[in-house]
């Protein structure tokens, strides 16, 4: 399994499930700084059309491009159903943010040999790591 850094240094392309138009919210200030950093990010919002100039996608299945990383803004009971997504795309690696945790989800992701991250937050260690995309 790569390290957390490794993931983000392999990613160009991050969809963001749970992505937020609340500019207070983590969940919309992490993504818009990621890619101020030159990832590409794919939201995932059931109810927005776009965010951070980008199309909002209503599910994983339905984003027509593959994705490196799938990071994780939902609560950690819906963290399960998205790994099972992600697995279902064909998602490289799954990142649950900073306070989400889920055992069920990693062992979802682990049986299905997928990178696994929780309880992070990409921003954190992108700026630890001195990663840009730039």
């Amino acid at each position: 399994m790569r390290s957390p850094s490794q993931i983000l240094a392999d990613a160009a392309v991050i969809a963001v499930v749970g992505a937020s138009r609340d500019p207070r919210k983590a969940a919309h200030s992490v993504p818009a700084q990621m890619q101020r950093y030159g990832w590409r990010i794919v939201p995932v919002n059931p109810t927005a059309d776009e965010l951070f100039g980008e199309r909002v996608y209503r599910s994983l299945a339905d984003i027509p491009h593959p994705v490196d990383l799938v990071d994780v803004f939902r609560p950690a009971e819906d963290a399960v159903e998205v790994v099972r997504e992600a697995v279902a795309i064909g998602a490289p690696a799954v990142w649950l943010q900073l306070g989400i945790v889920s055992p069920e989800a990693r062992r979802i992701a682990e049986a299905a040999g997928i990178d696994y991250v929780e309880d992070r937050c990409l921003i954190v260690e992108r700026a630890a790591a001195g990663l840009t995309r730039r």
